[in-house]
């Protein structure tokens, strides 16, 4: 029977081939199979490695997922998902690169965590603010306003991070890319569900793909610098747009689409 080789006669193995011993190793404790000598020292210097990697940044005992997510949202929303690297990740999250894919599973489902964290938290969608509007222009103005201050709030990123991201893209990441557009999606019809108070549905909607398109262009233009008091000129110059909409024809097809609906 040959001698169990010791960790410093196995040969130096590149970052591929150690991962590929690690999940063979782990696919035979797993099993509970009889170890050869050879895989019985594969098992040792994985295990040095492993641990190696842990001091130098592996995933800490006490890490804290949602602080994880969070600092990875802040990430995404600065410089993009394609813009982020799995070592920027990691470096800011304070892992190494196996515990993430661990916690995580991918940068892709990193990347969601991520989305929905913003969404969650996001101030910029809140249409709540909306109901004590007492009329269409006054409506808009709440939204665009709320859209501004937290595009260029000096407590958060510049930009949203769901109306400006991934609008162009590598193909290998078009998935992520349509995500993002049904999200926006999304955001444009809850604008204008939000707006059936003052329009019909059909107004309702045009309206918003109107405001959904002049919001991004805030966001941005946000991104590119454009100060809170520039950027509140868009919202006048949008309000006064309404002001010279033919509102008794609005009005007309607003009541009959209620009257209808009774």
């Amino acid at each position: 029977m040959a001698a169990k080789p010791s960790p410093r006669a196995v040969p130096k193995r590149t970052r591929r081939e150690n991962s590929m011993a690690n999940l063979i190793c782990y696919v035979v404790i797993d099993k509970e199979l009889s170890l050869t000598s050879r895989v019985k020292g594969c098992l040792v210097v994985v295990m040095e490695v492993e641990e190696k990697e842990k001091s130098k940044g592996g995933r800490p005992r006490g890490f804290d997922r949602d602080k994880a997510v969070d600092i990875a949202m802040r990430l995404f929303w600065r410089h993009g998902y394609e813009g982020v690297s799995i070592a920027e990740l990691t470096k800011a999250i304070g892992i190494a690169a196996p515990s993430l894919y661990a916690a995580f599973g991918s940068k892709e489902e990193l990347f969601a965590a991520a989305l929905a964290r913003y969404e969650q938290d996001s101030a910029a969608f809140d249409l709540s603010k909306l109901r004590g509007a007492k009329s269409l222009s006054q409506a808009v103005r709440l939204l665009l306003e709320a859209s501004i201050d937290a595009v260029t709030s000096p407590k958060r990123e510049r930009g949203c991070m769901i109306s400006s991201g991934l609008i162009a893209c590598h193909p290998d990441h078009q998935a992520l890319a349509d995500d993002l557009g049904r999200r926006r999606d999304a955001m444009r019809k809850a604008i204008g569900a939000a707006l059936r108070p003052w329009v019909d549905e059909k107004e309702a909607q045009r309206i918003a793909r109107h405001l959904a398109a002049v919001m991004q262009g805030i966001s941005i233009q946000a991104r590119d610098g454009a100060s809170s008091v520039e950027l509140r000129e868009i919202v006048d110059e949008v309000v006064a747009g309404l002001a010279t909409r033919p509102a008794a024809a609005v009005s007309a097809r607003h009541r009959a689409s209620r009257s209808r609906s009774n």
